[in-house]
C-alpha cells in the first residue's frame, strides 16, 4: 500500500520581471512528476543539483505549497491542509536535512533541540528528559544532553537530528542528502542507523542524493531527475543492472568502481543543460543526448513502462 503519492506534481517559481514585461515566467523546478512511495520501503531519488529533487521534499514537509497537482499521505489529501489537519500530517513526516549545524539552534542545548517537538505537544519537563535520553542512546550517543551543537562532530550532529526527527514517532521521513557533508567513516555509520532504524520502527524514507553508490546501498527503489522532470524509475537492482534512459546511463558511468581490473567507459555530457525557465517543447535531455532522433526536440516523452515497475521517459527505448 502505498503511504505517499504525488500525482502530476508542480511547483513553479515566479521570476521578478522588468517595467516593460508585462508576461509572468516562471521557474519550473518540478514540471509535472508523479510516483507512490510504498509503506516501509526506501524510494531514493537521485540527479544533478537544480533537477527538482529537494523542492519535492520541501513540498512533502509543507515548506513549499505546490503549483499544481496532488500530494497524498495515508490515502488522504494533504495538498490543501490546515488547522490541526496540518498538525496531525506534520506529525507524521519529519526530515533530516543536509547541513547537521544549520538545521540545529546553536543556542539550544541538545536535550532541549531534540525535546523541543515533545515540548511544543506540552508534555512535562521530566517526561521531556527522559525521552530525550533514550532517543540519544538510541542513535548511539553518549549522554551529551547538556552540549550545544558546536562542542560535536558533524557526525554526531546529524545523529541528533535523527534522534529529533524520531521523537514524535513519525511514519515518513525525508532525508535529504544526510551523509553528504560527513566523511566516509561517518557516513558509513549514520547509514547503517539508517537502515536499522527503519527496520526497527517500520519506517518510510524518501532518500534524496547526488551519491548514487549510496542511494543503492539504502534504497529500494530509484527515480532519477533531469530538469524538474522524472525520466526513469525502477526498483534498485534494476536500475543499476539495466539503466534505459540515456541520463541514467551517464550518472552511472560516473560512478567510480572499486575493482582495479575492471575497464569501464565514463560517457561525458555535451552541450548545455536546458534553461528550466523557458524549457523547449521536446525532451529536455535531447541536446545532450547522443541517441536522439527527430521525434526528441519535437514532442515531450510520456514515462511508459517498459518492464514490470520499470518506467522510463525516453522516445528512443519506447519505439
Amino acid at each position: 500500500m502505498a503511504l505517499v503519492e504525488l500525482l502530476n506534481l508542480k511547483k513553479y517559481f515566479p521570476l521578478a520581471s522588468g517595467f516593460f514585461e508585462r508576461k509572468a515566467r516562471f521557474l519550473r523546478a518540478v514540471d509535472d512528476v508523479s510516483f507512490a512511495i510504498e509503506e516501509g520501503e526506501t524510494f531514493g531519488l537521485v540527479g544533478e543539483s537544480g533537477c527538482g529533487k529537494t523542492t519535492i521534499g520541501k513540498i512533502l514537509l509543507k515548506l513549499y505549497e505546490p503549483t499544481g497537482g496532488t500530494v497524498r499521505f495515508d490515502d488522504r489529501d494533504a495538498t490543501s491542509l490546515k488547522g490541526s489537519s496540518l498538525e496531525e500530517y506534520r506529525r507524521g513526516i519529519q526530515a533530516v536535512l543536509q547541513n547537521p549545524y544549520a538545521s540545529l539552534n546553536g543556542r539550544m542545548r541538545i536535550w532541549r533541540i531534540v525535546g523541543e517537538p515533545l515540548i511544543v505537544r506540552g508534555e512535562r519537563m521530566s517526561a521531556v528528559k527522559k525521552k530525550v535520553d533514550e532517543l540519544l542512546e538510541l542513535v548511539m550517543l553518549p549522554p551529551c544532553g547538556d552540549r550545544f551543537p558546536h562542542e560535536m562532530s558533524a557526525g554526531q550532529r546529524q545523529q541528533v537530528a535523527i534522534a529529533r526527527a524520531l521523537s514524535i514517532n513519525p511514519r515518513f521521513i525525508v532525508l535529504d542528502e544526510p551523509t553528504s557533508l560527513l566523511d566516509v567513516s561517518a557516513q558509513a555509520s549514520i547509514l547503517n542507523m539508517i537502515v536499522g532504524l527503519q527496520k526497527k520502527f517500520s519506517l518510510t524514507y524518501l532518500f534524496i542524493s547526488h551519491n548514487l553508490q549510496v542511494v543503492r546501498f539504502v534504497s529500494n527503489r530509484v527515480g532519477v531527475m533531469y530538469c524538474g522532470k522524472l525520466v526513469e524509475l525502477a526498483d534498485s537492482d534494476t536500475l543499476y543492472a539495466n539503466p534505459l534512459h540515456p541520463y541514467t546511463n551517464a550518472l552511472l558511468s560516473s560512478v567510480p568502481d572499486p575493482d582495479p581490473e575492471s575497464v569501464k567507459e565514463e560517457i561525458v555530457l555535451e552541450g548545455d543543460v536546458v534553461s528550466p525557465i523557458d524549457p523547449p517543447p521536446g525532451c529536455r535531455f535531447a541536446l545532450r543526448c547522443s541517441q536522439r532522433i527527430k521525434i526528441c526536440e519535437e514532442l515531450e516523452p510520456p514515462l511508459i513502462t517498459v518492464g514490470e515497475g520499470h518506467l522510463v521517459a525516453c522516445h528512443a527505448r519506447g519505439r
